[in-house]
This record gives structure tokens, sequence and C-alpha cells, in this order.
């Protein structure tokens, strides 16, 4: 397998910064906050699930949707055994990260079933459903992550759980900024059980309606993805290195600003799109780089 002094694998790893940096705004500015080695390794599995994510969303049948999951399964081998698949940038970063950090494969694997079974269902029927569709969709990228930072193994268990509640609290923190969004793609990624819960109906959501029954409802998903973000503080301290601990904040700190931001609109998701300006972003980036960075300092919230 090439490694990473080959010309053709920095040129990969090129490839996969340019492709973060185009797609998602707040993970690569908390990437930043690594060094090198690591930071190329992450934009790589980023690369990889962006990549996926997009060729699935882009194809208009399901025979190219089938297609686009095949190909997914087909790189991530070619990752693994060192054999070739398109593209090749992406196979040769991915191969690289793989290696460089024993990522295990299955990390990978869960997010492309997750993917596919974002493809089959646009309901959940049970919090304990959608709380599995978090872990695929977030979680696993949490536990790649830490694969990649490094962290303490004499309490992997609570690293592990940490970085999988860490997932769900962004994860959550999507859905609700996003109903909107999904409900005109016909998705609705709220719990059944707890729309009923709540007496809102799958036609309100559908139609934006914004009332009281929203609001609770929202609130209560709120105070869910909060205990998430308070479970995956912890992970904060276990990470090897200031600079592996200050990306975690950094990013985990901007999701929470999105989810309060979403509760000082009093959980008005339907006007308009809530995200905090770039100024706002990289400021408090910042701000929580340097906490993150020391042991000592009291994590955000």
């Amino acid at each position: 397998m090439q490694r990473r002094s080959d010309p053709s694998v920095a040129e990969a790893y090129d490839e996969c910064q340019a492709f973060t940096r185009r797609r998602a705004t707040n993970f690569y500015i908390a990437f930043s906050a690594l060094p090198k080695d690591k930071r190329q390794a992450i934009y790589a599995a980023y690369a990889y699930a962006g990549t996926v994510d997009d060729a699935v969303d882009d194809a208009g049948t399901q025979d190219e949707r089938t297609a686009a999951l095949s190909q997914a399964h087909e790189l991530l081998h070619a990752a693994y055994s060192g054999g070739e698949a398109e593209p090749s940038w992406l196979t040769a970063g991915l191969a690289d990260a793989i290696q460089r950090y024993d990522i295990p494969r299955d990390h990978f694997e869960e997010l492309v079933r997750g993917m596919e079974h974002d493809l089959t269902y646009a309901r959940y029927e049970s919090w304990a459903d959608l709380e599995q569709y978090c872990y695929r969709a977030a979680s696993v990228i949490g536990l790649i992550c830490i694969c990649i930072f490094g962290y303490d193994r004499s309490q992997a268990e609570l690293a592990i759980s940490s970085a999988v509640a860490m997932g769900k609290a962004l994860q959550i923190t999507n859905i609700m900024r996003d109903v909107k969004e999904d409900a005109e793609r016909g998705r609705i990624y709220i719990a059944q059980e707890d729309l009923a819960l709540h007496g809102v109906t799958e036609d309100e959501i559908l139609g934006s309606d914004y009332n009281d029954r929203f609001r609770r409802l929202m609130a209560d998903y709120a105070q869910r993805a909060y205990a998430f973000y308070r479970e995956g503080d912890q992970l904060i301290p276990l990470l090897d290195g200031p600079r592996s601990r200050a990306c975690c904040n950094g990013l985990q700190g901007v999701y929470r600003m999105i989810l309060d931001a979403i509760v000082a609109r009093d959980y008005d998701v339907y006007s308009q799109r809530i995200s905090p300006s770039k100024v706002g972003r990289v400021v408090r980036m910042l701000e929580l780089w340097l906490m993150g960075a020391m042991p000592n300092v009291a994590r955000v919230g």
C-alpha cells in the first residue's frame, strides 16, 4: 500500500482537503486545529463520507442509488485491501489514513448501512429507531475521529460512549435545524411516537405549521440534545494532545451554538434557516479551541 510520502498520496490528501473545504465549513475550520498528519486523515475520512452521501443524494432512480452504494462498498474494499477504485484520489487518501490510524472497517460499513437505511425509510417510529439512525449517520464518524485523534486507552469505554453521545448531539441538532428542508423532501426524522406524544401531526410538519405543540416537541428534543452534549463533553479531556482536544471542543461547540440559536428563536425553524454568521462561528471556534486545549478549563456549556 502506498505511504503518505508517495507524491500521489500527498496529492490525494490535497484533493480530500479541497473537498472538505468546499462541502463543510464548520468541519473544515475545526479540523484546522489538528496537526498535519491527523488533519489529512480526517479530511480523507470526511471526504469518503461526503462523497458517498452526495452520490446517493444525486442519484435520480433506485438503480442509480443502488449503484452509488455499490461503488461505496467497492471503494471501501479497495482502501482496506490495497486495491483500486474510483475516484482514485479518495481511495489513496482513505487507504493511507486507515493504515496509519488503524481505523476499524466496521465504522465505515455502519456509515454506509445508515445511508442504505435512509433510502428505504422516510419515517422513524420510535426514539430508539431514531437513535440508531443517529448512531449510523454521526456517531460512527465520532468513532472514526477518535481513532485519529488518539485517546486514553485506559478509559476506552468512556471515550467510546462519549464519542457516540457527541455524534447523536450533533445529528439531533441537524434534525431540528433542518425540519423544514427535510419535510420538503417528504422526510420526517422526528420519531412518530414523539409527534403523537406532543399532538403534532405529519401534515403540520409537512406544512410548516409553527404552533405551541410544535414548540413543546422541539423543546423536548433540545433537552435530549443538550443531554447528549453534556455526555459528549466527557470525551474531550480523554483525547491525546491539546490540538485534538481543541478540534473536538471547537466542533461540538459550534453545533451547540446552532442549538442555542434554535432555542433563542423559540424553536421557529420554519421562517428562515438558522445558521450563526461565519464571523461568529470563527470567533466562537477560536474561543473553544483555547478552552479545549487546556484540560483544566471548564468545558463549554
